[in-house]
């Protein structure tokens, strides 16, 4: 059976893989490392957008397609009937929990408008001080998996409170469903977007969605930049009244002329949170049990369902 993956570090980070199994790196789409017509295990390039999903022509054979991303936006309704697709669920449960606490400290603490005072050499204390703080703060963690446990894990310290949202609720665990959101939204100072990109989660942040957020509020997106409308939210950030942090931006990339660039109370990032050193590890040791599980005939982990 034969195995490609995108990157050749990765022969050896998957361990060992059960006889007969070759595995090879496939770091160039136009040149396959060998017949593409027996290989039965893909695993795209991380991050790989829509377009990647057309090289699926050339695997006649394949069975699986293992994800490195945790969001399988991409490739949901454009595999084969018959191939399984699974995504990367908790590999970037760290990576983007970090990311998530920094962008929510720098925002409260002005980093953002600090580093520019900065490149000034101005010593900017009175302009910017007193900041808010994130110790006692209401924070409202959208998308309650697997990434939204670490992030609460990580802000628990911060003696903050927490509201749980999903797809569905889950009151044995204290998660509310997304409809209950017109009810929440007023009572968070933090909102955390953490949620796949499904049919029901484009644009999911609306006009109405963000005027609900209290005055001053912070808007965290970590999930994918279609999860909000973009011009509802350049217009709500544009008067000021909330803030942002946005690791995803819809488009992205974010066009340089963008209105969001520009924006003082909007901290941008370029989708980095899971991209992280340590990533490639935790990522094909993921591939590595489930490359065994499909030669031994063992129940794949991860398989996507309805977009998740």
């Amino acid at each position: 059976m034969k195995v490609w993956i995108p990157h050749p570090e990765g022969v050896e980070l998957l361990g060992a893989v059960p006889a007969g199994v070759t595995v090879q790196p496939w770091t160039d789409p136009a040149n396959p490392p060998g017949d593409p017509t027996d290989v039965r295990f893909w695993v795209p390039p991380f991050l790989a957008g829509v377009d990647t999903t057309a090289m699926l022509d050339r695997l006649p054979g394949v069975a699986v397609v293992q994800l490195l991303s945790a969001g399988a936006d991409a490739w949901t309704g454009r595999v084969p009937a018959g191939v399984t697709l699974c995504d990367a669920r908790g590999v970037h449960d760290a990576g983007t929990a970090e990311w998530v606490v920094t962008a929510i400290l720098a925002q409260l603490r002005g980093f953002p408008e600090l580093a520019r005072a900065q490149a000034r050499r101005e010593w900017a204390y009175d302009r910017v001080a007193p900041t808010d703080e994130l110790t006692g703060m209401r924070v409202l963690i959208v998308g309650a998996g697997s990434i939204g446990a670490a992030v609460r894990a990580r802000l628990a310290p911060f003696d903050v409170t927490f509201t749980l949202v999903a797809r569905t609720a889950r009151p044995d665990e204290g998660v509310h469903a997304v409809t209950e959101l017109p009810r929440l939204l007023p009572e968070a100072d933090v909102v955390v977007l953490l949620v796949p990109l499904t049919d029901a989660t484009r644009g999911l942040v609306d006009a109405a969605f963000l005027a609900a957020m209290p005055d001053g509020a912070l808007l965290v997106n970590a999930a994918r930049g279609p999860v909000a409308d973009t011009a509802a939210l350049v217009e709500e950030l544009t008067s000021g009244r909330l803030r942002a942090a946005l690791d995803v931006t819809d488009p992205e990339p974010l066009p340089a002329d963008h209105p969001l660039w520009e924006l003082p109370n909007v901290l941008l990032t370029p989708h980095v949170a899971g991209s992280v050193r340590g990533l490639l590890p935790r990522a094909y040791r993921l591939v590595g049990e489930q490359v065994r599980r499909f030669v031994t005939g063992s129940s794949l982990v991860n398989t996507v369902v309805d977009g998740y």
